[in-house]
């Protein structure tokens, strides 16, 4: 199954689950329980934390759900906020989802440190529900903007080349299901 979060980040080879971690969780959860995958391909656009470049494809296997704030000692979390479907995943890129946009490169640096490179909303969800669900996921990510305070202008300006882009990119590498009919 090939997912997105759907509005502007819309394919036809893709079915649109929301955007957000809470629209993600309860809609990705809800096709799941009236569709089983057998895995879970997401693509969308992501924020650069400043190791990858603007239209960058990166591929991940593993998601965090980091606060800014923890960065500054200002906030800690009881839960486990690393997730994979995937067991040997030690040397992916960690995509970071929030439902905020980080634009201060100096919390970006934090999330470097800890080999978290991109930041992406919905990603965490889908591979939380994913694994709930005992089902393989991963993503493919295309690089639209750095996370600094020129965050949602460069996203802004580069989106429509970067979907156009991603949509190339996953025609020519990702098996795509065949229509019905």
């Amino acid at each position: 199954m090939i997912i997105s979060a759907g509005d502007i980040e819309s394919f036809s080879f893709a079915k649109p689950m929301g955007i957000g971690l809470v629209d993600m969780a309860i809609n990705l959860t809800k096709e799941l329980i009236k569709n089983r995958a057998k895995s879970i391909l997401f693509i969308g656009s992501a924020g650069s934390y400043g190791k990858h470049n603007i239209f960058d494809i990166v591929d991940s296997r593993v998601a965090s759900n980091i606060e800014n704030s923890f960065f500054n000692n200002n906030s800690y979390t009881p839960i486990n906020n690393i997730v994979s479907t995937y067991n040997n995943v030690s040397c992916e890129t960690i995509v970071n989802s929030s439902n905020y946009i980080t634009t201060d490169l100096n919390i970006s640096k934090h999330y470097i440190f800890k080999n978290i490179l991109l930041e992406n909303m919905e990603f965490y969800s889908v591979l939380k529900v994913a694994k709930r669900f005992n089902i393989k996921a991963s993503g493919v990510f295309i690089v639209t903007n750095y996370t600094d305070k020129n965050a949602h202008r460069d996203f802004i300006k580069n989106h429509k080349d970067a979907m156009r882009r991603l949509e190339k990119y996953i025609k020519e590498n990702c098996q795509l299901p065949h229509p019905k009919g």
